[in-house]
């Protein structure tokens, strides 16, 4: 039996993760005429910068009347395209990145990694992830665990914080200036970073080339996260097991967690992986306190 993360939140799409939205609006600031380019206004409001508005700053932004606006986004929360936030603001829904990681170009995100986790599923039975990074929290986009028989992708996606080993595989490997722009914003969840600088931290798992946590985010869980890349060797998903940490020895699945997280890699065209095979014998990031 298939099964996915138990999440319920809806993200909106970042550099980093699979997609993100590019200019549709009308030249010179005109407002849309037509039902589809005033949903497509909406969602294009959206940017890098300003991740989250209010019915009023979407109004403003598309030119579109509040009532219009109003009706407009609560069709495209309905459907998935946008999540309203406790603060009654918005933000792009995660059903869109379901829909930008079937894109032919990007290599197909989901269709390049899929028979890399379930080859990593067979050989460990054990959890698989694969996720993406959402601003400042990670999303699950796909999960193999226990019982599964092959791959699902739910329409409901689990967050968790940087601090997880997904987290912190892909904050480490963004450019330095994005990197420092995350680590400066206040985790949503999760425990703070106990005790080290985050530079060690990258520099860790920069070595090694994969993250380590223990207990971090769920009690009695060891978590491994590899990084994958894309054709301009761009970290842009991390590959992740779970697995109890009263095994003997959990550390022994990274040198598998690497060689799925490599093989998505060259199958969605990158050509040099900038991975340093330093020993991993211990969690190198984030151990439970």
């Amino acid at each position: 039996m298939r099964c996915g993360p138990n999440g319920s939140h809806l993200p909106h799409l970042t550099i980093g993760g699979v997609a993100h939205l590019t200019s549709t609006r009308a030249v010179g600031g005109k407002t849309p005429r037509t039902v589809t380019a005033r949903a497509l206004a909406i969602l294009e409001s959206f940017s890098p910068d300003q991740t989250a508005l209010s019915l009023m700053e979407i109004s403003r932004r598309t030119g579109l009347s509040a009532s219009t606006t109003h009706r407009l986004v609560g069709e495209l929360s309905e459907w998935g395209a946008l999540e309203r936030l406790s603060d009654l603001r918005y933000r792009i829904g995660q059903r869109l990145c379901e829909v930008a990681a079937l894109s032919p170009h990007r290599g197909g995100l989901l269709a390049c990694a899929m028979p890399f986790l379930e080859d990593l599923f067979d050989v460990t039975a054990r959890t698989v992830q694969l996720a993406l990074l959402d601003g400042a929290e990670v999303v699950t986009v796909a999960q193999l665990c226990a019982g599964a028989t092959g791959s699902d992708i739910p329409r409901r996606h689990a967050h968790s914080p940087l601090t997880t080993a997904a987290g912190l595989v892909l904050l480490s490997f963004l450019p330095p200036a994005e990197r420092s722009t995350l680590a400066a914003v206040p985790l949503s969840s999760g425990r703070a970073i106990p005790g080290q600088p985050l530079d060690r931290i990258v520099a860790d798992v920069r070595a090694c080339g994969v993250a380590i946590t223990n207990g971090q985010y769920d009690q009695g869980v060891v978590a491994i996260a590899a990084p994958v890349f894309d054709a301009a060797n761009r970290a842009v998903a991390a590959v992740s097991l779970r697995c109890p940490a009263r095994e003997a020895y959990p550390v022994s699945y990274v040198p598998t967690v690497r060689v799925a997280a490599r093989g998505a890699s060259r199958a969605l065209g990158a050509d040099r992986i900038p991975v340093a095979e330093a020993a991993c014998g211990r969690p190198t990031s984030v151990q439970q306190g």
